[in-house]
């Protein structure tokens, strides 16, 4: 997931870190461990590498010292705001082949979207971006499915307005749970990018009163570290 999945999907993002979902189960995070004493890796910051804090929904950070991956940061994560469980996102995984045929298990496109819906300023050009990409990929053979996606998570105008035009009936049906539908088939470039902001910071916020408790969580650990 994160930056490094958004490379694998064809919207390139200069990313100093690789992010991981994971199942944070007890069987489970002792493979990770193996792993992550392979790699040298060492927790950074706060909270501490416990079960508990991967529950309740924080990422826990490490640094690599191992010499072929030396200062490489690793970000894992069990549990995020507004997606489904990791049972759910490794039964939609999406295999991916590297040129030295490594095989990346990554999050369905869906899927990244949602965990990138947050309050951070970087993450919604690279929605844009990603959506873009698959629609220019996709549109000439596209399936119900794809279109239906496109309908959902479209955030630039022009092309949200094309493709509300080419499937009238699905819009409309779609509008009931994303009403801007409704200004990109009337073809209200304007009104439809107002709607977007308006939708975008709506999700801002709620990552944002998703995130106070864990900051405040954060902050009283960081306290008791220096203390």
């Amino acid at each position: 997931m994160g930056g490094q999945a958004c490379v694998l999907y064809g919207a390139a993002e200069f990313s100093r870190d690789t992010d991981f979902a994971i199942l944070a189960g007890a069987s489970n995070l002792a493979r990770l461990r193996r792993a992550l004493a392979e790699l040298q890796a060492e927790v950074i910051a706060v909270p501490p590498f416990e079960i508990s804090y991967l529950h309740r929904g924080h990422a826990i950070h490490f640094r690599c010292q191992h010499p072929e991956a030396l200062r490489v940061r690793l970000d894992v994560i069990s549990k995020m705001r507004g997606v489904d469980s990791f049972e759910k996102l490794w039964q939609r995984r999406v295999s991916i082949e590297l040129p030295d045929r490594t095989k990346c298990e990554v999050l369905s496109l869906p899927d990244l979207l949602q965990a990138k819906k947050t309050q951070r300023d970087k993450d919604w050009p690279m929605i844009r971006r990603l959506v873009e990409a698959h629609y220019f990929s996709n549109r000439s053979h596209a399936m119900l499915a794809q279109v239906r996606f496109w309908l959902k998570e479209l955030r630039t105008p022009e092309l949200l307005v094309e493709v509300c035009h080419s499937n009238s009936t699905l819009t409309r049906r779609l509008s009931a749970t994303r009403p801007l539908l409704l200004k990109a088939s009337a073809g209200d470039l304007m009104g439809l990018a107002v709607e977007l902001e308006t939708e975008e910071a709506s999700e801002r916020e709620r990552d944002r009163l998703y995130w106070a408790p864990l900051r405040r969580e954060l902050e009283a650990l960081r306290h008791a570290k220096r203390g």
